[in-house]
């Protein structure tokens, strides 16, 4: 295999998820494919591009110089692309949204039946980023419009819009001993407890947290899902997201518990890049902009 986009795709994508096999999941691709095309791609450059002397294969120091510059190469790729849809006007050929991993998808399939039935051939891309990831995508070009919790990076090319409040409610198994406490939860109650936490997707940006379950043990999980699941099991405890823990909790998976001073709530941004101008840009953030769009996620305030 010649040294393409698609080829340095495949490295980024093998570092990022930690094997070939989960690489190959993200891509939607068979992971003898992959391994096929990185021994092309070692072939072509006749060099090794992974030690597999080990239990897993890992970068070689070449595999590692491409790799990094790889990604400065996809970057670029990804901005030029940006710039020729500007420049071409009109509707763009293709829209990311990348959309906060604690926001289901549910919501947004009527709007995504709405906007196909306008007719246009927008290729439109959603994608589940964690924490500081949709800002991180956001701004390196991975992503058109974000949905995003947090505070915005300090950037003034991103343009940004409050959509709401999501509140968080502390949640255990129902076996779990902190699920029998008598009184609100402090910091102190549960630091001897492992905390679920999901891993923050950014590539760039610094990496966050959720500030107020930084405390070790922890258990880092990719997902909500797994986060949920590691929760019903009791393998630790941690926040989730109202929309969620109402339905879990009526349904006696798991328990809810107070919080010293109240559950937490965070904001919920649209963001996108100021200067572009695109029409699926314009339709989809009016569409979410309007009041009932994420009404099963956000909380009345």
């Amino acid at each position: 295999m010649p040294l393409t986009l698609d080829a340095l795709t495949i490295l980024d994508a093998i570092e990022r998820r930690g094997s070939f096999a989960r690489a190959a999941e993200e891509l939607a691709r068979a992971p003898s494919s992959l391994t096929y095309a990185v021994q092309q791609i070692e072939a072509g450059l006749d060099v090794l591009l992974f030690d597999r002397s080990g239990h897993r294969a890992r970068f070689t120091p070449a595999g590692r110089v491409l790799l990094e510059e790889g990604r400065a190469l996809l970057a670029a790729a990804n901005a030029l692309a940006h710039k020729t849809r500007q420049v071409a006007g009109g509707w763009e050929t293709g829209f990311a949204i990348a959309v906060e991993g604690i926001v289901p998808v549910a919501p947004l399939l009527p709007l995504l039946d709405a906007f196909y039935q306008l007719g246009q051939a927008t290729e439109i891309r959603l994608r589940h980023e964690m924490l500081a990831g949709g800002w991180d995508a956001l701004a390196a070009g991975r992503a058109d419009l974000v949905i995003a919790g947090g505070d915005a990076p300090a950037n003034n090319k991103l343009r940004t819009r409050a959509l709401g409040h999501i509140e968080f409610v502390f949640c255990v198994a129902p076996q779990h001993p902190l699920a029998h406490a008598k009184k609100p939860l402090s910091q102190a109650d549960i630091a001897a407890h492992r905390a679920v936490v999901i891993a923050d997707t950014a590539r760039n940006l610094p990496l966050r947290s959720a500030g107020w379950l930084q405390q070790p043990p922890r258990l880092t999980v990719a997902d909500l899902p797994s986060k949920l699941a590691a929760q019903q099991a009791g393998l630790g405890v941690g926040s989730l997201p109202r929309w969620l823990a109402d339905r879990e909790v009526v349904a006696g998976r798991l328990a809810a518990c107070e919080w010293v001073g109240g559950n937490p709530r965070e904001t919920l941004h649209l963001a996108w890049r100021s200067g572009e101008a695109g029409r699926a840009l314009e339709w989809w953030t009016r569409a979410l902009s309007q009041p009932g769009a994420l009404a099963a996620v956000l909380d009345a305030d």
